[in-house]
């Protein structure tokens, strides 16, 4: 088989192929390239030789000389008892993650499934708080237009009509029914209304039109956390600190050495964990001409450095990564971890989660990189990106990480809707919109860290000012946090 027939094969699968995987495939047998598809897993970006020798006994000389075993078996230095006892303290707990659980290949059912899911449960988090009616049973027989009752919903479609009332349709398992929000009933109310998103799931409360056709509403009700994380909190006995930072974008010719350096100076005994919420380099084609603003245009190049980086940080600091938009992983959200090909390049006592990941180290932090907030700024009115906080308490308002589905963002249609916040978590930790915000929503932290990357050509463009080279550092035992600065204009 040509060359180009093999290039064309792997592209229309969703996959890359580096010279010596090509070369491996050439010279192997015909139904090699089914075996090497079916074989890899979804999270793979580029097919290397390491996805063949498995498969095939005919290894090139090229592909001998390739240190992959040498770097899975190179022994780190020993660690003193001190440093040692200092990790055994401070261990990490992944609570959730996508990866090796991703099922999905693209079927309708799936995408059935999953808003199934979905609508299931958040729900059931409504129904503890609310009783409410099958939409279809408002239909069947004839109800006091004067009751007041509820329902819970996914929003379908969102109307503004021509006197400037909000008109949201909304979907249960047995129907549909409109609802109308008048604009000069309830001036909070309608401020809610012009929040509904498509695909997040409420209950509202209101009255029926005498056809049964439409609700009118008198209320709105999110899923939303508790509000009693507070008193849940106190009983924990978390210790140490966390620092957390996010997109830092290694590779690109804005990447702020000079501050990462100074950063990775600071870090000091009192520091326990380090998390990273993706976008760890800057990738390749991610947007339109990026190649001329790179400084290092090779994707596995741009890990080697970033991996020395990181690799410099002091070996007590436990780093958590999870991937981000940028990364060499499947853009389709839930992202699972990066795979084995990257992560040996690392120091091996990283660790190394999904994009959405739960993890505990004495209190949960719930990573997402955060592209959904692209979709949440343009929606929302009021929301901009130099306040990263509002989308994402409105992410926890809404028990969902990523409400709307065929926007920006890609999502994979899974068994499960991984962006459900079920588990409601202490901190909440994002990136993505390059700016800095820290608030509080019912004792939940709320971090968004940034970058390490000062202001880019398409950043100029759209008038977006970035807050680089800053990270946030939480008292775990108290949640009371700093910002620091290691940018110097």
């Amino acid at each position: 088989m040509e060359t180009g027939e093999i290039i064309q094969i792997f592209a229309e699968s969703g996959f890359q192929i580096d010279p010596q995987a090509l070369e491996a495939i050439k010279t192997g047998s015909p139904e090699l390239i089914q075996d090497v598809l079916k074989s890899i897993d979804s999270s793979v970006l580029v097919v290397g030789i390491e996805h063949i020798k498995p498969l095939t006994q005919s290894i090139t000389p090229e592909s001998a000389a390739i240190p992959a075993q040498k770097q899975k078996t190179m022994e780190l230095p020993k660690l003193d008892f001190t440093l040692k006892d200092k990790l055994l303290q401070h261990p990490v707990t992944i609570l959730k993650d996508i990866t090796n659980q991703s099922t999905c290949i693209g079927e309708y059912t799936e995408f059935v499934n999953y808003f199934k899911d979905r609508y299931s449960l958040l729900a059931d988090m409504l129904r503890k708080r609310i009783s409410r009616r099958p939409i279809e049973s408002l239909k069947k027989r004839n109800m006091d237009a004067r009751e007041e009752l509820s329902i819970i919903g996914m929003v379908l479609d969102t109307k503004t009509t021509t006197n400037g009332h909000k008109l949201i349709e909304v979907e249960d398992d047995t129907g549909t029914i409109r609802v109308l929000i008048h604009k000069e009933k309830d001036k909070e109310l309608f401020d809610s209304a012009r929040r509904v998103l498509l695909d997040e799931v409420i209950a509202v409360t209101g009255t029926l039109s005498s056809d049964g056709n439409l609700i009118f509403a008198n209320r709105i009700t999110l899923p939303d956390i508790p509000n009693t994380q507070k008193s849940m909190l106190a009983g924990k006995k978390a210790e140490g600190k966390a620092v957390f930072i996010s997109d830092i974008h290694v590779g690109s010719n804005t990447f702020l050495e000079d501050a990462w350096l100074k950063f990775v100076d600071w870090l000091g005994d009192d520091i326990d964990y380090l998390v990273i919420a993706g976008d760890v380099v800057d990738g390749i084609g991610v947007f339109p001409n990026q190649d001329k603003e790179l400084a290092i245009s090779d994707i596995y190049e741009q890990y080697e450095k970033a991996a020395e980086y990181l690799n410099a940080v002091p070996k007590h600091i436990k780093i958590i990564i999870s991937p981000g938009n940028h990364d060499a992983v499947r853009q389709a959200e839930p992202q699972p971890r990066f795979p084995e090909r990257i992560t040996r390049m690392f120091r091996s006592d990283i660790i190394f989660v999904g994009n959405p990941a739960m993890v505990d180290i004495g209190v949960k932090v719930l990573i997402y990189h955060g592209r959904s907030m692209d979709d949440m700024i343009a929606s929302i009115p009021g929301f901009s990106y130099a306040e990263p906080s509002k989308p994402m308490v409105e992410m926890l308002k809404l028990r969902h990480l990523s409400p709307i589905y065929g926007g920006r963002v890609s999502i994979a249609p899974e068994q499960k809707d991984h962006f459900v916040i079920d588990v409601v978590p202490d901190i909440l930790h994002c990136g993505h919109v390059h700016t800095v915000g820290v608030s509080r929503y019912r004792d939940v932290l709320t971090i968004n860290s940034g970058t390490w990357q000062s202001q880019t050509e398409f950043q100029k463009r759209m008038n977006l000012q970035p807050n680089p080279a800053q990270a946030t550092v939480v008292d775990l035992a108290s949640m009371e946090y700093r910002i620091l600065n290691f940018y110097a204009k």
